[in-house]
């Protein structure tokens, strides 16, 4: 590849890190701390070396169960993260079907102001299984979680703009706190939320948290071109990411937005060696620490069959695969776990294999140049504007990425050798606001 990129478009880079890693073998390797989930130095150490690097922000993604590994609360953990570093964003995921938009409005602002300006809210619906956790008579069907959820959104929107510029006077010789004329209702009547605000917290430095968006569903699709700044996805192949870059980014103009408004990055699991056996080595080593009847019960939920039921060297029972309309789940992640196994004739192990290294995401083992080569391809074809970058094994994967992938990436000039700003918003070259539609 183009050992410099005379553009000035830059790679946006997200690190989604926590626990031991992402590959499922990981909290067994001798290295991991099976414990690091619920250690806060372990996790602004991560994030400081994040920083270190110049990545754009740290990604938290939380979960509803204890049988992906323990966590701490995200808004408690990047709270925490926030008064220990000074220019990384701080990326959280928080569903909507199980929250309250006006708490949630909440909780963003308050984090936004205590790193600075420097918080991201990953929008999702919410899985299936937080059903189990939560009193609300069941789980909503795919459309109506995704209809509920554009109304949270734009409530939240409205909430985060109800405080106009300068409403906070604290003039202590007029006695004047707050300028009550700049302070505004919302007033949203919708089909599923009524709420009146105002919010009870000012605008931080960057506006509004940023809006990041996961989803592929056609009402994912929506959802993000309407609201979404980055958008985290799962691509699987170079053609497929070009399709998705394309479809996404035209459909913004119908909202009035541009392709600049809104940055595509899917996750990427890359597995580094100093050699490419050295790669390939480690990776088999952590394919041998998953548990394979267990993993393959999980796996088995995308069929009507149990794969522990089928010959683990023979071939995937695509016949019994259940379809993605079928999958009242993260709809889009069915074809992208199965695709490998059409598109390349796996079996059942080499599946497991692949699905258990990077979860839907597409993964590639190699030494720094060839990380570097792939992430420099994909990024100059019109197919992503950068990456959420997933180590398999941490910390040592990350600090490989970090020490040997950024400077290579740097020497390109596909990557940024010093942050433009201290906001998130500042740093990934989005505008200070986005337009509000009008309330139902």
């Amino acid at each position: 590849m183009s050992r410099h990129n005379s553009t000035s478009r830059k790679l946006k880079l997200i690190a989604f890190l926590g626990w031991t890693g992402h590959h499922a073998g990981s909290w067994r390797h001798p290295s991991s701390n099976p414990n690091a989930g619920l250690d806060i130095d372990h996790h602004i150490a991560e994030a400081q070396e994040a920083e270190r690097a110049l990545f754009d922000a740290v990604f938290i993604a939380d979960g509803d169960g204890w049988k992906s590994g323990t966590k701490l609360e995200p808004f408690t953990q990047l709270s925490a993260v926030a008064v220990h570093t000074s220019h990384i964003g701080l990326i959280n995921t928080v569903g909507t079907v199980y929250n309250d938009p006006y708490s949630l409005a909440r909780y963003f602002a308050s984090l936004d102001l205590i790193s600075g300006g420097r918080a991201g809210w990953n929008v999702v619906t919410g899985a299936h299984s937080a059903a189990e956790q939560f009193t609300r008579g069941g789980h909503p069907s795919h459309a109506d979680r995704y209809e509920a959820a554009n109304e949270f959104v734009e409530v939240v929107k409205q909430l985060w703009a109800s405080w106009d510029e300068g409403a906070f006077v604290a003039d202590k010789q007029r006695g004047i706190l707050i300028d009550p004329a700049r302070v505004n209702e919302i007033n949203f009547r919708g089909r599923h939320y009524q709420v009146r605000g105002p919010l009870d917290l000012p605008p931080s430095p960057q506006g509004h948290t940023v809006i990041v968006q996961a989803g592929s569903s056609e009402p994912g699709k929506e959802l993000a071109a309407r609201t979404a700044e980055l958008v985290f996805t799962a691509q699987q192949t170079l053609p497929a990411a070009q399709e998705f870059y394309r479809d996404l980014k035209g459909r913004l103009a119908r909202y009035g937005r541009s392709r600049d408004d809104l940055f595509i990055t899917p996750g990427f699991a890359p597995l580094i060696g100093e050699t490419e056996a050295e790669a390939r080595d480690l990776e088999h080593e952590l394919n041998s620490y998953v548990d394979t009847r267990r993993a393959l019960d999980l796996l088995s939920e995308r069929f009507t069959v149990n794969l522990n039921d089928y010959p683990i060297d023979g071939p995937v029972p695509l016949d019994k695969a259940k379809s993605a309309d079928d999958f009242d789940n993260v709809k889009s992640r069915q074809d992208v776990v199965l695709d490998p196994a059409r598109r390349e004739g796996f079996t059942i192990r080499q599946l497991l294999y692949r699905a258990n290294g990077g979860h839907g995401h597409v993964t590639h083992t190699g030494t720094p140049l060839q990380i570097a080569d792939f992430i420099d391809k994909w990024f100059n074809s019109n197919a992503v504007d950068g990456f959420v970058i997933e180590p398999p094994l941490l910390p040592q994967q990350f600090r490989l990425f970090v020490d040997k992938v950024i400077p290579e990436l740097q020497n390109r000039g596909l990557f940024r050798t010093a942050y433009e700003g201290t906001t998130l918003r500042r740093n990934l070259g989005l505008r200070g606001t986005l337009p509000l539609a009008k309330a139902a």
